[in-house]
């Protein structure tokens, strides 16, 4: 875990604070822990605190009505919660949940410093809005791939990206229609036609990738 006397510094925007802002941060944070699996927050339940991620992975994830889930994005070790960000200065209850990828360690920042800060301090309010911009964009692209792209692309791309340079994948249909956001009868038809044209091999829980360039052929039709 890290040194958390000195959490802010792994923030590029908060090290960049006046030092008076910095103390107010670091006086008035807690550090919250949470096991792999463990839900960080979800629908109907108003932020308490704005979480700035020290380490783990923790996903973001929309669930419909009829139980369909997509992956709206990850926060990582160094980043904070958009979603939280929303919903804080909204006074918004969440309408997505975030669940530990991993265990997962975070700085929470109160509700009423957080609003003492955006209203007070230029330059924490700067760099709230430039996530929150950030994210938004990243947002907008997910709509767009969801809404116009072919789901053969989409899923190429994501096999390609999910290899990260490797042959094997660690992965299961249920969780491929998490990402992508449809069902998972569709991604097993999708992979089942990717495995009869020999481009992958399929085993519990995990794929193997037997020709990559097929597969990045096909996925850059994203770009």
């Amino acid at each position: 875990m890290v040194n958390i006397v000195k959490w802010v510094e792994r923030f590029p925007g908060l090290s960049r604070l006046e030092p008076s802002v910095k103390e107010l941060i670091l006086s008035c944070s807690t550090i919250v822990n949470a096991p792999k699996g463990a839900t960080i927050f979800g629908p109907g339940k108003s932020p308490e605190n704005m979480l700035f991620l020290l380490d783990g992975t923790v996903r973001v994830q929309q669930v419909s009505d009829d139980g369909h889930e997509i992956v709206l994005y990850r926060i990582e070790s160094g980043q904070s919660c958009v979603l939280t960000t929303a919903c804080l200065l909204a006074y918004e209850d969440y309408s997505a949940e975030g669940i530990a990828e991993t265990p997962m360690q975070a700085a929470a920042i109160p509700r009423e410093v957080f609003d003492d800060l955006v209203s007070q301090s230029k330059m924490f309010r700067d760099l709230v809005f430039a996530a929150f911009s950030k994210r938004i964009t990243d947002l907008f692209l997910i709509i767009n791939e969801v809404a116009f792209q072919k789901l053969d692309v989409r899923l190429a791309d994501r096999l390609i990206k999910l290899a990260n340079g490797n042959n094997e994948i660690s992965t299961t249909h249920q969780k491929l229609s998490v990402e992508l956001g449809t069902a998972r009868e569709v991604i097993s038809r999708q992979l089942q036609e990717f495995h009869r044209r020999g481009w992958i091999e399929q085993r519990r829980g995990s794929i193997s990738l037997l020709n990559r360039a097929r597969l990045e052929q096909l996925a850059n039709q994203n770009y």
